[in-house]
């Protein structure tokens, strides 16, 4: 059987930051084409001779300047018609990165490139919106078998800092002190010596990841049910 085949396969890259209490994820402006000055995810096609991985490592430093640490594929769009250019696969993958501790700069064919709230995103290009629900949505489901927090936060935080974190990604308030409790259990928080000033009330502890503990939960896995108030 003669298979005629047309197809071009890219890469999309979900980047979600956290600043100021809020989730962010990271866009361009496209420079060229039918989709110029609209807002979109980093991405673009494929090279002959890279693997998928290479690709959206490459398409997100040289759109944004940003290299992960960290990439995850998140799922594959298909639809006949998602790209008016031609018929177009794109895989995408999701990140999570403190935005502090980036300089963001558009380059190549990106116009701009800026970090947006999640609930103030712009009219975006193609099925992007499509694909930052689905990034929103395995965050969502992450949270409850893999420790979040050592990308997104800074190096020391007061425990306040990861209590709003997972209440910003689920968007429900949580029990505080069920969560601290089990939190803690799990080893990958150690307390320091150093305290923050907030607000009014008294200072609050500096909390810092073990590194090492956390890594080994990251690797096989934990159940952290999560109650809300």
């Amino acid at each position: 059987m003669k298979v005629i085949q047309n197809i071009k396969v890219a890469v999309d890259a979900v980047v979600f930051g956290y600043s100021d209490n809020k989730l962010k994820i990271l866009l361009i402006q496209q420079k060229f084409g039918t989709k110029s000055n609209k807002w979109a995810l980093p991405g673009g096609f494929v090279k002959d001779n890279e693997n998928l991985e290479k690709a959206v490592v490459r398409e997100l430093s040289e759109e944004t300047g940003v290299k992960a640490n960290y990439l995850e594929q998140l799922y594959t769009f298909g639809e006949i018609n998602r790209d008016e250019r031609a018929r177009v696969i794109a895989v995408s993958y999701i990140a999570l990165i403190n935005p502090k501790n980036y300089t963001i700069k558009a380059d190549t064919d990106a116009k701009d490139a800026k970090w947006f709230n999640l609930n103030e995103i712009p009219n975006l290009a193609f099925d992007h919106k499509e694909i930052i629900d689905k990034g929103l949505e395995r965050l969502k489901a992450k949270i409850n078998y893999k420790p979040i927090g050592f990308e997104l936060l800074n190096t020391k935080f007061p425990f306040s800092d990861l209590e709003n974190l997972y209440q910003t990604i689920l968007g429900k308030k949580i029990d505080r002190r069920n969560f601290r409790k089990k939190l803690l259990s799990f080893d990958i928080l150690q307390e320091t010596k150093e305290v923050q000033k907030i607000g009014s009330g008294r200072p609050a502890k500096l909390f810092k990841f073990n590194h090492k503990k956390y890594k080994e939960l990251e690797q096989k896995g934990f159940h952290f049910e999560i109650k809300f108030v």
